[in-house]
């Protein structure tokens, strides 16, 4: 597939290009001379192959301190997400391991095999407050990495142990493999899953989420949850004016007829690196319609690809942003009366503190 003014579109991925790392005063480019020698030889410039290298971190915990996020704790068993989501926030978060928040955000993943073990550490320390621990704060715990290390597997285990409550945010139907662990979780009202669905569309799926699971499987694994008596929230986030808002009502529709008891969601807004990431990404995979897209994004943020204002930058604000909240209003109405996603039980930690029942 070729882009706009003659380039190659990288398929199988998001982003199309790197771009400059802001903390480093050097970048690097290909040059042409390159490509041709590389054509020339038969040779591919960039193989486009994913690397998985581990790292060593000292802590796996982080207490979150944004008011937007509606999270008090989170760990990240991997930074980088092969998923390759166009619009991701946390692509810019790379750029502290010192790579670019381009193509190297879903092609250099960072695994962290030692998670588990600081997660213990963590439970069983005893100056931990059982409070709710998200994975997946920042990247996808079940992205595609973890099919071949098992890291979030092995943290679920971890809080079945002690007997803690967790929280998964995830775009991908390998949880469906952890049913088991799973199932005993939710058996303690100790788990709840946000399943992320921006839209009913393949198409602009496999062009805005490229390596994430098709639609029919994620519903399908909000169908299997609830039914296993796991409380399942809809992410239906971000929602991109132009690409995916006129689908907010389907979305809800579909979400609760797969069983889900709650929806929630957020405005795309561009954040760093990303305004160059998505510009050029839209304008190779929809030059058609990237002006018009662009320009409602805008509309919904001042004028601007990115709003940066606590309480407002995930929101939005004008006419658009207002008709999308009227939306969200209204599928809550219409397919989650009486429903509300619950509280996560907090009891039985104290028990299982030193990672047994202990009567006294």
């Amino acid at each position: 597939m070729v882009g706009e003014e003659g380039n190659e579109y990288i398929k199988g991925r998001g982003a199309q290009k790197n771009v400059k790392n802001r903390f480093f005063a050097e970048s690097y480019e290909i040059s042409d001379d390159f490509l041709n020698y590389c054509a020339a030889e038969g040779d591919d410039a960039d193989p486009n192959k994913t690397q998985y290298l581990e790292v060593f971190p000292k802590t796996i915990v982080n207490k979150v301190e944004s008011p937007d996020v509606r999270m008090g704790w989170s760990m990240n068993a991997y930074q980088g997400c092969e998923h390759g989501c166009i619009y991701c926030y946390a692509r810019n978060s790379h750029e502290y391991w010192g790579y670019s928040a381009g193509l190297d955000f879903e092609r250099k993943i960072l695994v962290k095999k030692n998670a588990p073990k600081l997660l213990e550490e963590k439970l069983s320390g005893k100056n931990w407050k059982c409070e709710t621990i998200v994975m997946s704060g920042n990247t996808d715990c079940y992205q595609p990495a973890e099919k071949k290390f098992q890291i979030t597997r092995q943290c679920l285990e971890v809080f079945q142990k002690y007997r803690h409550p967790v929280a998964i945010i995830t775009k991908n139907a390998l949880i469906s493999r952890d049913m088991d662990i799973v199932s005993k979780l939710a058996a303690d009202n100790l788990i709840g899953v946000n399943v992320s669905i921006t839209s009913l569309s393949e198409k602009t799926r496999m062009l805005v989420e490229p390596r994430t699971a098709t639609i029919r499987k994620r519903l399908d694994t909000v169908k299997l949850l609830s039914q296993a008596g796991v409380p399942v929230n809809v992410m239906i986030a971000p929602i991109i004016p132009g690409i995916n808002s006129h689908e907010v009502l389907p979305l809800a529709k579909a979400a609760a007829d797969a069983g889900a008891v709650s929806i929630a969601h957020t405005i795309v807004r561009l954040n760093g690196q990303i305004a160059e990431i998505f510009t050029d990404w839209i304008h190779k995979a929809m030059p058609d319609r990237a002006e018009k897209v662009l320009n409602h994004i805008k509309a919904v943020h001042g004028g601007t690809l990115n709003d940066s204002r606590w309480g407002q930058r995930m929101k939005g604000e004008g006419e658009f942003a207002e008709q999308i909240h009227a939306q969200m209003r209204l599928a809550r109405t219409k397919f989650f009366a009486g429903k509300e996603f619950p509280a996560l039980n907090h009891n039985l930690y104290e028990q299982y503190r030193d990672g047994q029942f202990r009567l006294f």
